[in-house]
């Protein structure tokens, strides 16, 4: 049954609205340099809008509870599904993150993960707050296994594919809801200094003992390490045009379908350049705003009087947006590693949107219902 007598939050779907003609006007501009054989990406971006707000419906009639009920089975067709990737799905750019579906288009299980994790840690959040109002050492740490072994299974399937820029998602939305979860902060500190040691290590090998690190790691590992410190140097194809086209958008940009110079991932990883070289800078502060101005409503509604398991998984939606929009705006423009990660809402992709669309049907979920008590399965 839908929720009855509630208002809809145009302040979360006015945003949505907006970002979802920017996707498809800047895809529509990007494909001059896309290869005609991907086929009309516009026309697929709107398709999956479409398919998505069908979602939400789906979702706002289900409501969040049925989502949290059943956690453990999402949790678990995600891992499957990352399995079957490194088992049976085609190689694509020395990659197997995708799987290919005749006449519709490729599948990445990874986007979906995010959610799925989210919805499993607020669970095993609110589970854990309900039975332990004030948790000893032992019981947190306890806990802390739990959730780590949670986050290490789909972080090790997916880094194997490889997929770094999902893995370090994950990361970060595990982080930001443990501290969001109210354990202590000793375990932080504890966390900090045993990943400083480990990286330190890992670094001091890769660059002074390159032969002894490549035996250790790979050469996979290696040329991910290479491709991140050679971020700092500005050199490569994509990073240089993607600059030269903002560089050179001035004001009020080249105009609508003009993009000056061809850089690759224009309509996936790079979309911000294409939209930068556009429509200027005037256009940039626009849409900066447009998704600040989401951004803080998410946190608003985070801030009001709802059940805490919401609250959780509020906060893993805010700190993944606002990794992913930091991130694919500043290895635009050369101020950050390029690592993959897309702009949400914006960049092409039926998997990414979608669960994107996901998150919407949540948020919309979450200004519907009223706190209540509840323990999940």
């Amino acid at each position: 049954m839908m929720y009855k007598n509630k208002k809809i939050n145009f302040s979360i779907i006015l945003p949505i609205a907006i970002l979802a003609i920017v996707s498809i006007i800047t895809i529509y501009s990007a494909s001059t340099y896309i290869s005609p054989s991907m086929g009309n990406l516009a026309l697929k971006q709107s398709i999956w809008y479409i398919v998505g707000i069908i979602l939400v419906i789906l979702l706002i009639k289900l409501k969040n509870e049925y989502l949290y009920n059943h956690t453990w089975i999402f949790y678990i067709i995600g891992n499957i599904l990352l399995l079957s990737l490194l088992l049976f799905a085609p190689e694509i750019n020395s990659s197997k993150c995708w799987f290919v579906i005749p006449g519709i288009g490729s599948f990445q299980p990874s986007e979906f993960m995010k959610i799925f994790l989210m919805l499993t840690l607020a669970t095993m959040i609110h589970n854990f707050r309900s039975k332990y109002e004030t948790p000893s050492v032992e019981e947190e740490f306890y806990f802390l296994l739990k959730t780590l072994l949670i986050v290490l299974i789909p972080s090790i399937l997916t880094f194997l594919q490889p997929d770094t820029g999902s893995v370090i998602i994950y990361l970060v939305i595990y982080i930001s809801m443990m501290f969001a979860s109210g354990i202590r902060i000793r375990w932080f500190v504890i966390a900090f200094i045993a990943v400083s040691g480990l990286l330190g290590t890992i670094l001091g090998i890769y660059f002074l003992k390159e032969d002894l690190f490549i035996k250790l790691f790979g050469t996979n590992l290696f040329y991910r390490l290479e491709r991140v410190f050679d971020w700092s140097n500005g050199s490569g194809l994509q990073l240089e045009n993607a600059k030269a086209a903002i560089g050179s958008a001035g004001l009020l940009g080249h105009g609508f379908n003009k993009t000056p110079i061809y850089f690759p991932e224009s309509g996936t990883d790079f979309i911000f350049a294409v939209y930068a070289s556009n429509f200027g800078l005037i256009g940039i502060f626009l849409l900066l705003s447009l998704i600040v101005f989401l951004d803080v409503k998410i946190i608003h509604l985070a801030q009001k009087k709802i059940q805490d398991t919401d609250k959780y998984i509020l906060v893993g939606i805010v700190a993944m947006l606002l990794f992913q929009q930091i991130q694919n705006i500043g290895m635009t423009v050369g101020l950050l590693p390029i690592t993959g990660i897309t702009l949400p809402f914006i960049s092409y992709g039926g998997s990414s949107l979608l669960s994107y669309m996901i998150i919407v049907g949540i948020l919309i979920n979450i200004s519907f219902e009223k706190p209540r008590k509840y323990r999940y399965k």
